[in-house]
């Protein structure tokens, strides 16, 4: 930790919006300082405000939002009531920005390094070919491949890591004294997260001072000095990273602790939320036994130039009933792609998936369609397969297979949210008007309208902040004891994985390269890939004795 004098000191800053609704004071009162080469981390769950500090550190805070504070200060300089001209000099000159979703970040009609390109030409005046090659230094320090190659290609022909990479490339173009992170690793796999982690420390390092946004604890752990906790617009707690993880002393610290998926809590509950009680749902068709068979699947996808790329090669597993599967890999490792082969949504180009032993891939659409409510679907983003214009009732009422009459399809409705911990009074409301949690609880009543066999979930609980993982997690042990449904559970969290998975395969380059019981894979894996996605994990230091309530590392 840095011993040098604060560069940026923020004292009673307030930040307020005004809505039709009235005044929503985002954020509350709040003090920190940040010196060269420190990390300050803020946590915080979605709502909280810290995105809006963030924001409001490079000008940006957001229409109709009124800063106030007593100090905003960075190097000396007041940051309050700079003209705009000014804040386009500071902005990206002395604070670099590093948002969390780098594709809405980058355009998507210039190249990369166009978009790095132009914080040298606004805060370094040089030579066309200095900048060039400005360009390419910059996306090689942020250890990207065949930078030269990179620079020349659009934001979308790029990977996730890869694009945010670029976007800490962009972000440090001018040589910042400041780096604001908001989220920067939310989403990504373990080992892209890794060096994104690794990328941010080099930068510490060389006396870059950063304030690092995001809601987990584990990634916060590995980089920052201090840790700040958010809540309602006020910091409930800050100190050293280690007293924070080890001694937390306010009862919302703990209890983002406490929802932390870890080797400890492992067949316990994680929030706080009451068990569900799934005993209305239509019983599944079957409740024991093996429920869906994989067989040799490969599938083949043609590239750019007429190349063929293998995305799934000799993918074989079982599932039985009241059982859930973890599927782990990195993104490109084909999980997704296997998971749309067992849904029926793409045809393999050889092997089988057979569902109660009868043939489930190799039938035409019109004969599976029948089957089609044994096997349903719950997906990272659900608000992308709702209609926006349809009620939650309608969104649900779509997976039920028979058509009861309006009065009682409402109640059955109703019966459904109520299993996933939804009031009825959201029967009205459209996807918009819903927080994150509560559309993933929404995904899974549709999921579970038909009494289905078999869930397919791919990346359910990526985006959502740790406490609310923490009740969709509960929710789905609480409707598979219950409910006996089978889950196929694909994901890059290990520490997800781990806490749902009875047995968990491990996928790279379209192959499985390790399966067994998820213990024994955590404890014990025998292939160097899994090994390698382990040592990347993240951890949380060990809560120890003085606070019970949070996890131990993973």
């Amino acid at each position: 930790m840095s011993s040098a004098e604060p560069l940026l000191r923020v004292e009673d800053l307030q930040v307020a919006f005004h809505t039709p609704q009235g005044v929503v004071q985002a954020v509350r009162t709040v003090d920190f300082t940040v010196a060269p080469g420190e990390c300050l981390a803020v946590v915080g769950e979605s709502g909280s405000g810290k995105s809006v500090t963030a924001r409001t550190l490079i000008g940006l805070p957001g229409p109709g939002a009124r800063v106030r504070a007593r100090r905003l200060t960075l190097d000396g300089e007041d940051l309050l009531g700079l003209s705009e001209r000014r804040w386009r000099e500071v902005r990206g000159g002395r604070i670099g920005f590093m948002p969390q979703d780098a594709l809405s970040a980058l355009d998507p009609l210039r190249k990369v390094g166009a978009e790095v390109a132009e914080g040298l030409r606004n805060h370094r005046p040089a030579r066309r070919a200095d900048v060039r090659a400005g360009v390419v230094e910059l996306l090689r320090l942020a250890r990207i491949p065949e930078p030269d190659l990179r620079a020349r290609q659009y934001a979308h022909q790029l990977s996730g890591g890869l694009r945010q990479r670029a976007v800490l490339a962009t972000a440090l173009a001018a040589g910042p004294g400041l780096l604001v992170a908001d989220e920067p690793t939310t989403a990504l796999d373990v080992t892209v997260q890794a060096r994104i982690l690794d990328l941010l420390a080099a930068r510490k390092a060389e006396g870059v001072a950063i304030l690092l946004i995001s809601h987990d604890l584990a990634v916060v752990g590995r980089l920052a000095d201090r840790i700040a906790v958010m809540h309602d617009g006020v910091f409930v707690e800050t100190g050293p990273t280690e007293r924070i993880l080890t001694e937390p002393a306010h009862p919302y610290t703990r209890r983002l602790l406490a929802a932390v998926p870890s080797a400890h809590a492992k067949g316990t509950r994680l929030s706080l939320e009451p068990p569900a009680t799934p005993a209305k749902a239509p019983p599944p068709e079957v409740a024991s036994g093996r429920v869906l068979e994989v067989s040799g699947l490969t599938k083949t996808f043609r590239t750019v130039g007429r190349r063929r790329r293998t995305a799934v090669e000799d993918v074989s597993f079982t599932l039985e009933a009241g059982e859930t599967l973890g599927v782990l890999g990195e993104s490109g490792s084909g999980k997704s792609t296997v998971a749309r082969i067992v849904l029926g949504l793409l045809e393999p180009d050889a092997g089988s998936v057979a569902l109660h032993g009868r043939p489930w891939s190799a039938l035409r659409e019109p004969a599976r369609r029948p089957l089609r409510h044994r096997i349903q679907f719950v997906q990272q983003d659900p608000l992308a397969s709702f209609d926006p214009r349809y009620t939650v009732e309608r969104i649900v009422a779509e997976g039920l297979r028979d058509r009861p009459g309006p009065g009682r399809r409402r109640d059955r409705i109703a019966d459904l949210l109520e299993q996933v911990g939804l009031d009825g009074a959201l029967l009205d409301r459209r996807p918009a008007q819903l927080s994150g949690g509560q559309r993933q609880r929404v995904a899974i009543a549709r999921a579970l309208a038909p009494g289905p066999d078999v869930i397919v979930c791919d990346e359910p609980v990526s985006a959502l902040d740790v406490s609310v993982q923490a009740q969709i997690l509960d929710l789905f042990a609480d409707l598979q004891r219950g409910l006996r449904v089978a889950l196929l559970f694909i994901s890059h969290d290990l520490g997800v994985i781990y806490h749902v998975s009875d047995r968990v395969i491990v996928m790279k380059g379209g192959r499985v390269v390790e399966t067994g019981e998820a213990a024994e894979v955590f404890a014990r894996p025998r292939h160097e890939h899994t090994r390698e996605l382990l040592s990347a994990l993240p951890e949380l230091r060990d809560a120890g004795p003085a606070a019970t309530s949070s996890p131990s590392p993973s």
